[in-house]
């Protein structure tokens, strides 16, 4: 990416550090306000450095990056858990679908060996936390089915993208954890939570915008085989 590309995901950057600084010193107005500007930012990046014409990979990016918008502003509110867990449920669906259209390169799968971890933590996350999620337990678990797809196709991707994904999982299961498990205990739970979930938009954002710019500048060169045929004619 050039200097210019790299500039326009700093205002996020910049807001993702106000806002694990806000969680601890206030004031408390900050917090959700900063909270709610920040995957704005970052869609705004996505636009900006994807540029024109922009394919539907990027529409996609944007419309999860809309749909955890919608759940950080309802898990803002106390009694709206379930409406935002069904937010980033529809943004966990889009990001799926995006990864599935993003060409897989070279030498890799769609689901690599490794996705065979979360697999090992779905169980392990519904044994520790099944008994004690109540009515929650259908939800929950479909939530963490579709989290969990969605960071085994991350992996798929390999690079940045892979690494986001599984910051998600680490942010959800960790704020699962303080919300259901009776006895939790962590003192820096709610910097971990944040810390790893914009780490994970953002790196998830950075790898696709890099990718999609890599297939345009490849697309944009012209092809060589027109004139290898032609000098094999002259010949």
């Amino acid at each position: 990416m050039t200097d210019r590309t790299l500039r326009v995901f700093l205002p996020y950057l910049g807001l993702s550090l106000v806002q694990l600084v806000v969680l601890y010193t206030g004031p408390a107005w900050a917090v959700p306000t900063s909270k709610a500007l920040l995957m704005p930012l970052l869609a705004a990046a996505v636009l900006l450095a994807v540029g024109r014409p922009r394919p539907s990979q990027a529409w996609l990016l944007v419309t999860a990056l809309a749909g955890s918008w919608v759940g950080d502003v309802l898990l803002s509110f106390p009694g709206f858990f379930v409406p935002g867990l069904l937010a980033f449920l529809a943004a966990h669906v889009a990001f799926i679908v995006l990864f599935l259209r993003l060409p897989v390169q070279s030498g890799r799968r769609r689901l690599p060996a490794g996705a065979l971890v979360y697999v090992a933590w779905y169980a392990g996350f519904l044994a520790l936390l099944g008994p004690h999620l109540g009515a929650l337990l259908v939800p929950v678990a479909v939530y963490g089915a579709v989290l969990g797809s969605m960071a085994a196709l991350a992996g798929g991707r390999g690079g940045p993208i892979a690494v986001g994904g599984a910051f998600f999982v680490v942010s959800d299961s960790v704020l699962a954890l303080g919300r259901f498990l009776p006895g939790y205990e962590f003192a820096l739970h709610d910097l971990v939570v944040m810390s790893t979930y914009l780490a994970a938009q953002g790196l998830i954002a950075w790898g696709v915008v890099s990718g999609l710019r890599a297939a345009r500048a490849a697309s944009a060169q012209p092809s060589l085989e027109p004139d290898r045929r032609a000098g094999a004619t002259d010949r």
